[in-house]
């Protein structure tokens, strides 16, 4: 346990350090977001199964928050140790591969839950403001569980491209390309039931959904798909990833940039 204690608390220092961009930046995020769709468009958009708008919003937020961050942790710091040649000792360390991708992991679920909590505040917020009611959470348990699976399978992610990756380019393009546009249409800010049928199909081949809806069902008690469902996707791809992360650590490059 040595080898993964010391991983992992290095990676919660690491992502303390720059409190700035961990903490204040999702703060004032949150806070715009809420603002302009929740705030000022959610007044001329109709509730979602008796449910406003505002509080519809902030289950979505708290998961591309969460995805952003547990994907940027746990890819920054490879490509940074990547970049300066540390990331060579952990060949010659006595750690093994699953103690690396299992502490680097749960350094990426602990940045992405407290950005989470952060946007679950914030949105709380906005919510007694508005409405005159903190925000309660109706399943605890369900809520846990998607966030922690969300953040594993993004921290496994980071991993698995942080190992293949040659630039810092091709990192940026995987999060911008790929990452960004999967988060936005997998039902941040609009339920897919208001899509055409064709487009509702779509939708549910969207991994993401699955897991916005999940922590959607924790803290509201609404999905668009079923929550059960959501859980076995959400599983699947835990084991894809961790087997993913795996061979990349295996085979990816370990060599100074």
């Amino acid at each position: 346990m040595i080898g993964f204690l010391t991983i992992f608390r290095r990676e919660i220092a690491r992502f303390l350090k720059v409190i700035v961009q961990t903490v204040i930046t999702p703060f004032v995020s949150s806070f715009l977001y809420l603002l302009i769709f929740g705030v000022s468009l959610g007044q001329q958009m109709d509730s979602h199964k008796g449910v406003s708008y505002l509080a519809f919003l902030i289950p979505g937020l708290m998961m591309m928050g969460l995805i952003n961050n547990a994907f940027q942790n746990s890819s920054s710091s490879i490509v940074s140790s990547k970049f300066s040649g540390d990331l060579e000792d952990l060949r010659v360390a006595p750690v093994t591969d699953q103690e690396i991708i299992w502490a680097m992991s749960l350094g990426s679920v602990v940045r992405g839950s407290l950005v989470a909590v952060i946007t679950y505040l914030v949105g709380s917020l906005f919510m007694y403001y508005q409405q005159g009611e903190w925000l309660s959470i109706a399943h605890p348990l369900s809520a846990l569980f998607f966030l922690v699976v969300a953040g594993l399978i993004f921290g496994m992610i980071g991993i698995s491209v942080a190992f293949w990756a040659t630039t810092f380019d091709q990192l940026s393009a995987f999060s911008a390309f790929i990452l960004l546009p999967l988060t936005y249409l997998g039902g941040v800010f609009l339920s897919i039931e208001h899509l055409h049928p064709f487009w509702q199909m779509i939708s549910k081949l969207n991994p993401l959904l699955y897991l916005i809806n999940g922590l959607r069902y924790g803290i509201l008690g609404v999905s668009d798909v079923n929550v059960g469902t959501a859980a076995v996707i959400s599983l699947a791809g835990f084991a894809f990833f961790y087997g993913l992360a795996r061979i990349s650590l295996k085979k990816g490059s370990f060599q100074r940039w």
